[in-house]
């Protein structure tokens, strides 16, 4: 019978164990559902045969806490959660977060900044010869020197900052298991250098097979070009098919990046979803919201082809599209529907961009991602092979389980890709039976010299996508809407490209709710943007938005209307030399600021 992982030292106990192969420190609550990374690698171990019990967000002021399972036989797994513990804690002002959706509660507070690194310290603290394996989105996106906004400087590789034995980045699934098995039949930890998907730290090169080598640490530090550089050689070895072995020096150790895993043929990314999760949060924790999304939802995809350079998924889950079959997503959702809280309705059936159902092309099957060209951008790739037909019948098959009324997809569709496709069948049967009242796309902007810094579809092609999805909503008698994501600040925005947006905003008479601001996060190549205002690709200069006034100013412009935002709008088109769109026409944006006498005057008349 399924159970949980053990989470204290009596359920471990209670199984007959007397010690852990590995003992998973997590970040987040416990949540043994497989849209969790954490459920995933620990439920992939026990199907092989190993031990594992689960630590979820210990108190790191409490080096006991981090001794109850005792000395794990292979090691610590050590990851931050779903989400990475900085951004997890801080919103792009840099301002404290109160609640964490992944904790019992949304309680605040119950981890540490930079978890990876803090648990890891505690663990070797507990345990001075314990193998330590960090890993999760945190590690993966911080496993080379890298800029960290919250610092604002140039931060080591994250495997020496933690002093951990091994990093595994991306999606770990092989990984893990390689690992397990070698610690298991008796090999030290210090000679797994050969792995896939690892890096390790070394003082000599040995075991390096053919290496690039990066910029020195000291040279990304000191020299923004060079930290540019070394970016874009990242990013060029990203897929596992033509990725070569990276190394970036330090003072006394070199930092080495094997190449990135092989992506899962579809029989392995079944078997990770066909395990005996639970589905749901540890049952001594309070409610855990993050699960709420996902409890009724379906992951169906893995990678994107999509790469926005705002997006960290080329350097987590890779350009390669995996995707699992038919059989095993019905095999899920046939569980899910009889659950007693499953109300009809599937909420989601995707990933990072749900209407990717295969690869790009057949090329990348074999031979990999173009590392020098991009799918979609500037534009479509003359391979691309457009098609939502397979994404379709799933959906189909879908709907017609037993207790479902509706299937949803909410996750992101690039609508880009949606309007290549000849064959717009998809896009009619999406607008007829699987939007729950709003569509959510992202444009992300309307400015095309804006567009282009986001690797993101010109202004014109999302113009004709709008256009023809309130046709088919009319033709289908549907009261759809479509709520577009956008992005404020981004590297190569200016005053004037937001102002641009803002007219576009009044134009569609659309007021949006939210307004994400550029964060530069660890891994993409717009935070490369931000910190060297450099673009890597062709080394040539971005002017990059930073004042908190300017930024300020940016944000209020997208939600003009607000009167919070009044003062900020008004500065913003006086700078920008727009007057034109201050007064009382219909293309103003904001009404003149009142007079004294204009505000004596209508004070007059209310008494009156």
């Amino acid at each position: 019978m399924s159970d949980f992982l053990p989470v204290n030292r009596q359920e471990m106990e209670e199984r007959g164990w007397q010690q852990p192969d590995f003992v998973y420190i997590c970040g987040d609550g416990y949540v043994d559902h497989p849209s969790f990374g954490a459920a995933i690698i620990c439920r992939t171990l026990e199907s092989h045969g190993f031990k594992v019990c689960f630590l979820a967000q210990p108190d790191w002021h409490n080096v006991e806490e981090f001794r109850q399972f005792g000395k794990p036989r292979l090691g610590f797994l050590i990851s931050s959660g779903n989400i990475d513990s900085m951004v997890n804690h801080y919103t792009v002002a840099k301002k404290r977060r109160h609640k964490d959706l992944y904790t019992p509660g949304s309680e605040g507070f119950k981890r540490p900044d930079r978890a990876v690194i803090v648990y890891s310290q505690m663990a070797r603290q507990a345990y001075r010869d314990a193998n330590i394996i960090i890993g999760g989105i945190e590690a993966s996106l911080r496993r080379l020197g890298h800029y960290d906004y919250w610092d604002d400087k140039v931060r080591k590789s994250i495997i020496i900052d933690a002093n951990a034995d091994l990093l595994l980045y991306g999606m770990g699934e092989n990984s893990i298991i390689e690992v397990a098995e070698a610690l298991d039949s008796g090999l030290d930890i210090k000679y797994l250098t050969y792995l896939d998907g690892t890096v390790f730290k070394t003082k000599n090169l040995d075991d390096a097979h053919e290496p690039i080598m990066l910029p020195s640490y000291e040279d990304i530090c000191k020299d923004k070009e060079a930290y540019a550089k070394s970016f874009q050689i990242q990013y060029l070895n990203t897929d596992h098919y033509n990725a070569k072995t990276l190394v970036e020096p330090y003072q006394g150790w070199y930092v080495v990046q094997n190449r990135p895993n092989r992506p899962l043929t579809q029989r392995e990314f079944d078997r990770a979803y066909s395990l005996d999760y639970m589905r749901t949060y540890h049952p001594s924790h309070k409610h855990i919201p993050a699960i709420d999304e996902v409890k009724f939802s379906l992951i169906s995809n893995r990678g994107c082809f999509g790469s926005c350079n705002f997006c960290a998924l080329a350097f987590h889950q890779g350009r390669i599209v995996q995707t699992r079959s038919h059989e095993s997503i019905i095999a899920e959702a046939s569980k899910m529907v009889w659950d007693p809280e499953f109300k009809g309705y599937i909420h989601d059936v995707g990933g990072p961009t749900a209407n990717f159902r295969h690869s790009a092309c057949k090329k990348q099957d074999t031979h990999g991602a173009c590392p020098t060209k991009q799918c979609l951008w500037p534009k479509p790739c003359k391979n691309l092979e457009v098609s939502h037909q397979d994404y379709k019948e799933l959906l189909n098959e879908l709907k017609m389980l037993p207790n479902v009324k509706k299937v949803f997809v909410r996750s992101g569709i690039r609508y880009d890709y949606l309007m290549y496709d000849k064959d717009d069948s998809f896009f009619r049967e999406l607008v007829q039976n699987h939007i729950s009242g709003q569509l959510k796309v992202a444009p992300e902007h309307i400015s095309n010299q804006v567009l282009d810094k986001m690797g993101k579809p010109r202004r014109g092609l999302y113009e004709k996508f709008v256009d023809k999805y309130y046709r088919l909503n009319n033709e289908y008698n549907k009261k759809q809407f479509l709520v577009p994501y956008l992005m404020s600040s981004h590297p190569g925005c200016t005053l004037e490209d937001a102002i641009e947006l803002a007219e576009y905003l009044r134009d569609i008479h659309h007021q949006p709710e939210q307004v994400q601001d550029f964060y530069p996060t660890p891994g993409t190549l717009s935070t490369t943007m931000y910190y060297t205002e450099l673009d890597p690709r062709d080394m040539s200069k971005v002017y990059v938005p930073k004042s908190p006034k300017e930024k300020a100013m940016q944000r209020a412009l997208i939600q003009y209307r607000n009167p919070k935002n009044y003062d900020l709008v008004y500065e913003a088109l006086i700078k920008a030399n727009r007057k034109d769109l201050i007064g009382f026409g219909k293309k103003c944006l904001i009404k003149p600021r009142k007079t004294s006498n204009q505000y004596n005057n209508q004070k007059w008349r209310k008494k009156r």
